[in-house]
């Protein structure tokens, strides 16, 4: 049985007119390491994910970074190295005063930890301009945004964010969410519950990491983690969980995919945020959840066999068609 998203927002699946995608949230500098010493890069959880689907979708698709950016060095730096590899900030402001966050990722084998500095990132003021935030977002195939979004925003800056999501939505838009939860920047679970509760109700493809959700939730399984969501109103929920199968629940059926493994591994980072956009790399490009997912498994694979978050555009492309 093929699953078909809301009418309003069926069209932007697998339609080769429509190539326009937004993600919202931070990218920051990021210092990881690798056989010669310390690199530096940038990346974060949706940029990671844009990064991904920029290399497997057509190269007329429009993809954007929606955020707030400083005006200093390392921020048109981001923004260099954002417009060299076709991806663009749309109508994100620009702050003085302020600047990327930055983290280092030390690693133990493939295990990774990451050390952060973001207290001053410009990317916790994206939603200062209701007016910019929703022109941003304006005329999408699909906006994609996390929980880490929510969680360095404040109270109405959240509120900011949902209705410039519940507009786009309204446009046709299909709306997609890792609720990523990350203990360190909530206060407190209830917080997190709330926020991400009401994020819930703008979204269309939910993409958890069941870990996070028993953390956050307790959940006791994958199936629980997707029954939670789908009784949410989430059409299509896709639960992670690591080197074990995704659990993708649709048109009322739920299929494990097994994941693809890595025999030697070199670092983790990256991983599920590579499986979320090669996954709605495939959906938009008209192919099912389940087999989406398996692709989608695969580029998470390819994406572990290389130092830091981005991997190479030609190893994603390899590694989506060698599913097909």
């Amino acid at each position: 049985m093929a699953y078909e998203l809301p009418t309003s927002r069926r069209r932007q699946v697998g339609n080769p007119a429509l190539k326009s995608i937004a993600s919202v949230g931070e990218c920051m500098i990021e210092l990881s390491a690798g056989d010669s010493g310390w690199r530096l890069g940038y990346a974060g959880d949706t940029f990671n994910t844009l990064w991904v689907l920029r290399a497997l979708m057509p190269q007329g698709a429009a993809t954007d970074f929606v955020s707030a950016f400083g005006t200093d060095p390392f921020s048109a730096g981001q923004i260099a190295f954002m417009a060299d590899n076709g991806i663009g900030i749309s109508h994100s402001p620009r702050l003085e005063a302020w600047h990327p966050g930055l983290y280092a990722i030390t690693l133990d084998g493939a295990e990774r930890s990451f050390t952060y500095w973001r207290s001053e990132a410009a990317a916790r003021r994206l939603a200062d301009d209701p007016a910019a935030l929703e022109k941003s977002l304006a005329s999408r195939q699909l906006v994609y945004f996390s929980g880490i979004t929510l969680a360095i925003l404040d109270d109405a800056a959240r509120e900011t964010l949902l209705r410039a999501l519940a507009v786009a939505r309204g446009q046709g838009a299909l709306v997609a969410f890792d609720p990523n939860f990350r203990p360190r920047l909530w206060a407190d679970k209830a917080r997190a519950q709330a926020a991400i509760g009401a994020a819930l109700a703008h979204v269309d493809i939910a993409l958890p990491t069941f870990p996070d959700e028993q953390a956050l939730y307790g959940d006791g399984s994958p199936e629980e983690t997707a029954r939670r969501l789908s009784d949410a109103g989430i059409g299509e929920v896709v639960v992670k969980n690591g080197s074990q199968a995704a659990l993708v629940k649709a048109a009322g059926r739920s299929v494990e995919v097994p994941a693809v493994t890595l025999a030697d591994p070199l670092d983790t980072t990256g991983a599920g945020d590579s499986f979320n956009g090669s996954y709605l790399a495939a959906r938009l490009l008209g192919i099912e959840p389940v087999a989406a997912a398996g692709r989608a498994h695969r580029v998470a694979a390819a994406t572990v066999g290389v130092y830091g978050a981005l991997a190479p555009a030609p190893l994603l492309r390899e590694a989506f068609a060698s599913a097909a």
